[in-house]
C-alpha cells in the first residue's frame, strides 16, 4: 500500500513538467493512467539518443528522456480528437480523482476535455493545468518551453560567469529546472486540493504557469532586487549574500566551499592553516566578508593552489565545514551515499531486466516508495484499462478505426 493507493489520475500531459508531477504521484501509489496519441505518443518518446539497450545490447526505441519521467504509469493510447475517444475519456473521468494537462490555453475545449466540461461530469475532480504563462494575462496564449522561461524569468541573468570573464554571459541550467520545479509545485498543489476536497466535498481547477514558478523560485535573488531596486548580476559560482561560498581551484582541480556562517569561517581558517585571517576586522563577519569579497577571495584562491583538491577537502571536512568535490554524473552515481540511500533502483523492463533508474528521493517510514512498473511502451495497457469501460468487441472496433493504439 502506497501513501496514495486508491487515488486515480488521468494524465493528459506530455514532455516533462506534467509527467514529472504524475510520476511523483505514481511513485507514492496513485493509479496514473497516461493518455497518449496512438502511433506517436508523448513527444519525448522520440527524444533520443540515447536509447535504452536491450539484454543483447541492441538499441531499442525507448528514449531515455521519456523514461526519466514515466515509471509506475499505465499507457493508454486514445485519439482524443475523435468523438469516440472523447466519449471514452468522459467515462474515465467519472471515476477519476485528478486530471493533469499541459495543452495550450483553451486547446482542450474543442475536445470537451476542458475543466468546465469535465467538472460537470465529475464535480469532485481536481483538474491541474500546466502552461507556460498561465490561463490569464497578455502571454497566456503563447507556448512556453523551459529554456525560454529560464531566459524570460531572469534565471539566466544570474547563471553563468560575469560578462567581463572568459566564457562570461547568461547560461541555462543543465537540466530543465523550470519544468521540474513546476512538476513539484503541481504535485504539492494537487495534494492540497485533495485535502481541501476531503473537507468541502468540492473539486477545483489548479492553474500553474512555468513563468510564475520560476519567478517564485528566484528566492533570495528576487528578494534582493525588491529590497534594493538593483537587479542581481551573475557571479559564476560565487554567492551574492555569503562569502566564502564558491568554487576554488586547487593544484589539480576545482572544489567547493560553502561557508554559511561566522563559526564555519573560523573553523575553515584553522583547518587550512590561515588563522591569521581571523585577526583582520574586514573578515570578522559575513557582512564584512561580503563587503571585502574580492580581497579575501584572492587570498584564499592563491592559498588553495598549493595543494591538491583532495587534500583541502579532507582537512576542511574534518572541521565540519561544508565542502565537496565537483563530480560528473558518473562519479555522483558512484558515490557510496547513493548505494546507502538506494538512490539507483532496478526496475525490470520487458526489453531489459537490468533496467535502472534514479530513485525517488522520498523516504516514507510506513508507506515506502515501490517500483512495480518500468516506463511503459506506447499503448501497453490500453485494453487492460479500457476493458472496464467497453467490451472486447467495441475495443477491437475502436482499435481498427485508429481511435485506440495498443502494444498488448
Amino acid at each position: 500500500m502506497g501513501a496514495l493507493t486508491g487515488l486515480k489520475v488521468l494524465d493528459l500531459s506530455r514532455v516533462l513538467a506534467g509527467p514529472w508531477c504524475s510520476q511523483i504521484l505514481a511513485d507514492m501509489g496513485a493509479d496514473v493512467i497516461k493518455i497518449e496519441r496512438p502511433k506517436t505518443g508523448d513527444d519525448t518518446r522520440m527524444w533520443g539518443p540515447p536509447w535504452m539497450l536491450d539484454e543483447q545490447d541492441a538499441v531499442t526505441d525507448q528514449a531515455g528522456y521519456f523514461q526519466c519521467a514515466n515509471r509506475n504509469k499505465s499507457s493508454v493510447a486514445i485519439d482524443m480528437s475523435s468523438a469516440e475517444g472523447q466519449a471514452l475519456l468522459h467515462d474515465m473521468v467519472k471515476d477519476a480523482d485528478v486530471v493533469i494537462e499541459n495543452f495550450k490555453v483553451g486547446a482542450l475545449a474543442k475536445y470537451g476535455l476542458d475543466y468546465e466540461t469535465l467538472q460537470n461530469i465529475q464535480p469532485k475532480l481536481i483538474y491541474c493545468s500546466i502552461t507556460g504563462y498561465g490561463q490569464t494575462g497578455p502571454r497566456a496564449k503563447q507556448p512556453g518551453y523551459d529554456f525560454v522561461i529560464q531566459g524570460l524569468s531572469g534565471l539566466m541573468s544570474i547563471t553563468g560567469e560575469a560578462d567581463h570573464l572568459a566564457g562570461g554571459g547568461p547560461q541555462k541550467v543543465g537540466v530543465a529546472v523550470v519544468d521540474l520545479q513546476t512538476g513539484l509545485y503541481a504535485a504539492t498543489a494537487i495534494l492540497a486540493a485533495l485535502w481541501s476536497r476531503d473537507r468541502t466535498g468540492q473539486g477545483q481547477h489548479i492553474d500553474l504557469a512555468l513563468f510564475d514558478v520560476q519567478l517564485a523560485a528566484l528566492a533570495n535573488q528576487g528578494m534582493n532586487y525588491l529590497l534594493t531596486g538593483n537587479a542581481p548580476k551573475r557571479l559564476g559560482n560565487a554567492h551574492p549574500n555569503i562569502v566564502p561560498y564558491q568554487t576554488f581551484d586547487a593544484k589539480d582541480k576545482a572544489f567547493i566551499i560553502a561557508c554559511g556562517n561566522d563559526k564555519q569561517f573560523k573553523d575553515l581558517c584553522h583547518a587550512i592553516g590561515r588563522s591569521d585571517l581571523l585577526e583582520l576586522p574586514d573578515y570578522s563577519s559575513n557582512q564584512q566578508r561580503v563587503a571585502h569579497r574580492d580581497r579575501l577571495i584572492a587570498v584564499l584562491a592563491q592559498h588553495f593552489l598549493t595543494q591538491d583538491a583532495e587534500y583541502w577537502v579532507s582537512r576542511i571536512d574534518q572541521a565540519q565545514v561544508p565542502v565537496g568535490m565537483i563530480n560528473n554524473i558518473a562519479e555522483a552515481l558512484a558515490e557510496p551515499q547513493v548505494q546507502a540511500r538506494d538512490m539507483v533502483v532496478n526496475i525490470p523492463h520487458p526489453q531489459n531486466k537490468d533496467f535502472k533508474m534514479v530513485a525517488s528521493p522520498i523516504k516514507f517510514s510506513k508507506t515506502p516508495i515501490v517500483y512495480p512498473q518500468a516506463p511503459p511502451a506506447l499503448g501497453q495497457h490500453t485494453f487492460a484499462v479500457l476493458q472496464h469501460y467497453r467490451d472486447q468487441q467495441q475495443l477491437q472496433s475502436l482499435l481498427a478505426a485508429g481511435v485506440l493504439g495498443s502494444n498488448e
